[in-house]
């Protein structure tokens, strides 16, 4: 059956320092939901608490109608996928993804028709004989899945999964884990520092930073619309300028930089504009020219990009990274303007 899963107010210690703070999370019966953050955000300790090997301090865990903030970990059901693998060297590749049937008291034939079916769906039937030691990396990788799908958990466990293998197998597998997780629809949480392993594999993503969730929302909304200037900042919008609107006009708003630069801006196309707010923008949506209205600059640095030239870009008190045509070539030392592309920028409250 499949269930949902809750954390409700959930606050966790490592001694006297608090490591998560108020955390609350649903993630949806059959949804992949990635915890995605650098080292030290919590987003492990959160895998933790909800398998058992942490307590919370504060806060509640639910998985569908039962209780598990206070119930030890063998007694939770959940499958988990470790980074190192966790394999059974002594253990043939069989008898590793047998080995959770075996705990569950299943007997010995049914057992094996389980593990060999479940090696079959994940390309595995002819290693069935081999110890772990005679795999390579995504095939140990493909076991640990096998052996965690094969109990049929009601919630699914990833703990960075995939960062010990190589960038191309890493793509292979996110797409196997997706593959697998939605053919058998179960609910998993999913957890890595990778952003694009996150947008890519998850149903919705939330970005956590000391202790607490940023933001949670689908990968498309994320990187297109983020909350805040961390979330941001953290999906690509390198470029953060501070605004004070000067005059409405209709729709149109024109605003003043912290440097003096004046900008007109559509809400039609940038959506509503308060009157202090941040214009954060990519490279992308930062176009670099000769001349126009916009943020006057004088370029710096410049880069290839193949399909752009990008250009470190300075004001009297600020650098920014805008990106300007193959077709027209800037020096550096020259000046130039900055002009927002809506479809690369965002408006964000103030930074407080």
């Amino acid at each position: 059956m499949t269930v949902s899963l809750t954390l409700d107010n959930v606050s966790a210690h490592y001694g006297s320092t608090q490591v998560l703070q108020d955390l609350s999370l649903a993630v949806a019966a059959g949804e992949l939901v990635s915890l995605l953050g650098s080292s030290g955000c919590g987003k492990t300790t959160t895998l933790r608490l909800v398998a058992g090997f942490l307590e919370p301090t504060a806060g509640s865990i639910r998985l569908g109608d039962r209780d598990l903030t206070r119930l030890p970990a063998h007694q939770r059901d959940i499958g988990l996928v470790f980074q190192n693998y966790a394999l059974f060297p002594h253990l043939s590749v069989r008898d590793n993804v047998a080995f959770g049937l075996k705990q569950r008291g299943i007997a010995g034939t049914e057992r094996r028709q389980k593990a060999d079916a479940m090696l079959e769906r994940v390309g595995l039937s002819a290693f069935a004989e081999r110890m772990p030691a005679a795999l390579s990396g995504g095939q140990k990788q493909r076991v640990a899945l096998a052996r965690a799908l094969v109990i049929e958990p009601p919630l699914l466990m990833f703990d960075e999964p995939l960062s010990n293998l190589d960038a191309k197998l890493r793509v292979d597998m996110r797409v196997e884990i997706r593959r697998l997780q939605r053919a058998n629809g179960t609910t998993s949480l999913y957890v890595t520092h990778d952003q694009e392993e996150a947008f890519s594999i998850s149903d919705r993503v939330a970005i956590m930073n000391a202790g607490r969730i940023m933001q949670l929302d689908r990968p498309e909304v994320l990187y297109q619309r983020p909350a805040n200037a961390f979330v941001a900042r953290f999906v690509g919008f390198e470029s953060l300028i501070d605004m004070t609107v000067t005059d409405r006009n209709g729709d149109v708003v024109t605003a003043r930089t912290s440097d003096g630069a004046t900008l007109t801006l559509s809400q039609a196309v940038f959506g509503a504009v308060p009157d202090r707010f941040v214009l954060a923008a990519r490279p992308d949506g930062l176009a670099v020219s000769r001349a126009g209205e916009g943020i006057p600059v004088t370029l710096g640095i410049r880069t290839y990009l193949g399909r752009a030239y990008q250009y470190q870009c300075t004001t009297a008190a600020h650098t920014y990274l805008g990106n300007g045509p193959l077709s027209e070539l800037l020096e550096p030392g020259m000046p130039a303007v900055l002009m927002p592309v809506a479809e690369q920028c965002c408006i964000l409250p103030p930074e407080s």
